[in-house]
């Protein structure tokens, strides 16, 4: 890498041009986006089995580390509902010690990947898969707030929300179960109804400013998120060990993965907003790899981009990154004077933010221009989202991606074909004794013996043509497979003349033996007109 491509990655005062104009609206938007995130730090970090410190801690020392250094103007990064997805199995098995060694060994692997250039790799995963994924995440998330909105402990099931979900109703006990359920309902009542109201403040607030007074006010005895520290912890390093990075190498992979491919989801989708420039896919990496790896020192969980916050910071009319920055300011002043009243949010009220935001994940109109779009399309949305909901999140991109790479390797094969065409110009005495053959699409392993093997039963010839300008893709077995082809047709007494042959293609056919197996070097012909006369010589002279 040249010095240039480096200092791409790096902050500079590219980043704020504009800001003087622009420095009001930033900072409004950035209020905006620091009231909505406070219930979602809270709710994830809660979720995760990390706790509701580890979330503010997340949105605030990640949130400033990736604005300032990521590659998105105006992208917003904190905990993530799919990060607690991924968190939580690997909390439950590990303890809360592994918490800080996991995130900083995630932020690594994600900032190597930013540094190695492989942030446009995310455009290879297919839109049916990323809406799949979307969906069994929302699903995940769902279920797992069942057991608090129920007042209940969550049994542990790892990554299986399901059942965690299925064991909470089943042993619940209403009798106590019905003041959590009944504030879970309303709150996701009133976040439902409040925009109706007004959007000048986030219903999530509203609603949890409620239902913390209701408790209060009927003396409830509901759980709740408890004390939390009126400040920032102080960083320290995590605990490492040769059995602790070799047992913790898989989740922290995991972890890297899904950072990286939500961060670059989220920064994709934000700069298809009018006003919003483009976004630099490597340096988003950076960023999030070093935000990650602060928040780990602090006793943060991993960040990631997260879209919907970002998607309130763009359309509140931010601009440059001073917008993210003043939301982390934002949740750090709260912490800083009000943590003892955070702290009487019942844990039931999260619940129902989460539950709302779940549902509103999924959107009807998307899912139904996936599953109409094609059956293939219908399938890779369908198996990602049961995969992700029933086994594993990075299982559910790796095989949604192998899916979809195997139908678009049919899809190519299926449009390779054979067509016999008419001989060009006035017919000859013996030109039904020549077959003029067009190679169209691709010749290549998925299609190589289907469309050769239509070549050899060419019967009651004397000459076969081969016209190959047409061919779009040729790969080694094609190459190989049409050497075969030629090969067994000059045993059988018919003469093979190979026209057109793409200059990127020789080098594979003089290599597989395809141009060896002609009779005649000079069977290599450029020219139609001059293939079929050569033809014409051949059948005149038997």
């Amino acid at each position: 890498m040249t010095v240039a491509s480096w200092r791409a990655l790096l902050p500079g005062r590219r980043d704020y041009v504009g800001l003087a104009r622009s420095w009001r609206v930033d900072a409004l938007a950035g209020l905006s986006v620091g009231v909505v995130a406070l219930p979602l730090a809270l709710a994830f970090g809660v979720s995760s089995g990390a706790g509701a410190e580890a979330g503010l801690v997340t949105a605030i020392v990640a949130g400033v580390v990736a604005a300032i250094w990521g590659g998105s103007s105006v992208q917003v990064s904190g905990p993530t509902g799919a990060m607690v997805v991924v968190l939580a199995p690997i909390l439950a098995e590990r303890g809360l010690e592994a918490l800080a060694l996991v995130t900083v060994m995630a932020g690594v692997l994600v900032l190597a990947a930013g540094a190695a250039r492989l942030g446009r790799l995310v455009g290879l995963i297919p839109w049916p898969v990323i809406e799949g994924f979307t969906v069994g995440i929302a699903i995940i998330i769902f279920l797992q707030q069942v057991p608090a909105a129920l007042g209940v402990e969550a049994s542990a099931h790892g990554a299986k929300a399901w059942r965690a979900a299925v064991d909470a109703v089943v042993g619940v006990d209403f009798s106590t179960a019905w003041r959590p359920l009944v504030l879970a309902a309303s709150v996701a009542t009133v976040m439902v109804v409040w925009p109706r109201v007004t959007r000048a403040v986030p219903g999530a607030i509203v609603a949890i400013v409620l239902a913390t007074g209701a408790v209060a006010a009927l003396a409830w005895e509901v759980p709740a998120i408890g004390e939390l520290p009126a400040g920032l912890p102080a960083p320290q390093l995590p605990v490492v060990t040769a059995d602790a990075v070799v047992a913790l190498a898989g989740p922290a992979v995991a972890v890297a993965a899904l950072a990286a491919i939500e961060s670059l989801l989220s920064a994709r989708v934000a700069s298809t907003y009018p006003g919003v420039d483009g976004y630099d896919a490597d340096r988003e990496l950076v960023g999030q790899g070093l935000a990650s790896v602060a928040s780990g020192l602090f006793g943060g969980m991993p960040a990631t981009g997260a879209i919907a916050r970002t998607a309130v910071n763009v359309k509140a009319g931010a601009r440059t990154r001073v917008a993210a920055i003043v939301h982390a300011l934002i949740l750090l002043v709260i912490v800083l004077v009000a943590a003892s009243v955070v702290g009487r949010v019942p844990l039931a009220a999260l619940a129902g933010v989460l539950m709302v935001t779940a549902v509103t994940m999924v959107r009807p109109a998307i899912v139904r221009s996936v599953v109409r779009t094609s059956r293939g399309d219908a399938i890779l949305f369908v198996l990602t989202a049961v995969v992700t909901v029933s086994v594993d999140l990075i299982y559910a991109i790796v095989i949604g991606v192998a899916v979809a790479a195997v139908l678009a390797l049919r899809s190519v094969a299926n449009a390779a074909g054979v067509h016999r065409e008419e001989l060009p110009g006035a017919a000859v005495e013996g030109d039904e004794r020549i077959a003029l053959l067009r190679l169209d699409g691709a010749l290549f392993f998925g299609a190589a013996d289907r469309v050769l093997e239509r070549v050899a039963r060419i019967d009651h010839v004397e000459v076969v043509i081969l016209r190959m300008s047409q061919l779009d893709l040729l790969d080694a077995t094609g190459a190989q497979v049409l050497g075969e082809v030629v090969g067994s047709l000059e045993q059988r007494g018919v003469t093979v003349l190979i026209k057109g042959v793409q200059p990127r293609h020789l080098p594979l056919l003089q290599h597989a033996g395809a141009i060896a197996a002609l009779t005649d070097q000079a069977h290599l012909i450029a020219d139609l007109d001059a293939a079929v006369a050569r033809g014409r010589e051949v059948v005149a002279g038997r």
